[in-house]
């Protein structure tokens, strides 16, 4: 990646089995295609109306409306808090915790501002040293990931806490985009919280990634400077309107996340039978260190129509690839393919 550049979007299949983008392999909820079907036409011939999507995620995550705001995406809260903590500021620093999203590099980027890389360790756990001992009266806004992509771990709340008591003039954004899988959410800290905000997404475990719905949580006077840049009709009428049913179906969710716990413990299970290495995760993906068999092992599996992510490109992930724990036959399928492979 590179200022001109930004973000390059992963290779998507428009068949087979997609287990490299962490999406739900379920689809969405049955409720959610009932909802968009009884839609008629003025749902694309008038602009949106938020108020159910906002009283639903309200209830959802039992906070205030004054205290989020929906986005198109985690990706667009992700610049939004990036432009809310950068902008005007010639001289401003980033922190990225890598391996990272690539996103969080890109937003400070556009905004002209310096990238400050702090790395994990081998077990890919963060320290609230780490991340302060990098900070600098430049920094602007710290980026948290947890259950952290691509490898699974938890930030401990306490950490993160650390973080935002030690970093008072920067913006702690905490991504929770895996957070369903795994709980601890820090939520009820960015409510009260001077200078934390979470991210969530509705893409993984509640389906609905191709319709770009996500929403950041936090104090109300942050939230109101980011509502004074988020566009006012950013998400449209189909998307709210999948999110109010997505919501109301809590037991779809609910049999996702233990599909995928199910599915993690298939994993660390033939990882242990050949030989590889398993991270232990809490989101709905395992980071698999396969060594020099990686790359051929994902391309081997893509001929077969079973995608998988090859990692070995980020920092610390040599040698990984990066499999999808989703719907239980979906990962029987991936291992039945391994099995052959090696």
């Amino acid at each position: 990646m590179n200022a001109t550049t930004g973000y390059r979007r992963p290779q998507v299949a428009s068949e087979g089995l997609r287990l490299h983008l962490n999406e739900h392999t379920g689809g969405c909820s049955p409720r959610v295609l009932a909802r968009l079907r009884a839609l008629d036409a003025t749902a694309a011939s008038f602009y949106p109306d938020y108020a159910a999507a906002v009283a639903a995620t309200a209830t959802w995550f039992a906070i205030r409306p004054d205290q989020f705001v929906l986005t198109n995406g985690m990706d667009e809260g992700i610049f939004a808090a990036a432009i809310l903590a950068l902008r005007g500021r010639s001289d401003a620093e980033g922190i990225v915790i890598e391996p990272a999203f690539e996103v969080y590099d890109a937003c400070v980027r556009c905004l002209s501002g310096r990238v400050v890389r702090v790395s994990l360790g081998a077990d890919f756990t963060l320290t609230a040293g780490q991340v302060l001992d990098a900070l600098t009266p430049r920094t602007r806004i710290i980026f948290l990931n947890t259950p952290h992509n691509p490898s699974g771990a938890v930030v401990p709340r306490a950490v993160i806490q650390q973080i935002a008591a030690g970093a008072p003039g920067a913006i702690v954004f905490v991504d929770e985009a895996y957070v369903d899988f795994a709980g601890g959410s820090v939520v009820d800290l960015a409510v009260t919280s001077r200078n934390m905000l979470v991210g969530r997404t509705f893409a993984k475990a509640h389906g609905l990634a191709g319709l770009r719905l996500g929403v950041v949580v936090g104090a109300e006077d942050t939230i109101a400077a980011l509502k004074a840049i988020v566009p006012p009709y950013s998400i449209n009428s189909y998307a709210a309107a999948a999110l109010v049913a997505a919501l109301e179906d809590r037991d779809y969710v609910e049999d996702y996340v233990r599909q995928s716990e199910r599915s993690r413990q298939m994993l660390y299970a033939f990882c242990e039978r050949r030989g590889l290495f398993a991270y232990p995760s809490a989101a709905n993906f395992v980071l698999i260190r396969a060594g020099d068999r990686a790359r051929p092992l994902a391309a081997a599996l893509s001929s077969r129509g079973i995608f998988v992510r090859d990692r070995s490109d980020q920092p610390g992930c040599g040698g990984c690839i990066r499999i999808t724990a989703g719907l239980v036959q979906h990962t029987q399928a991936a291992i039945d393919a391994l099995e052959e492979l090696l």
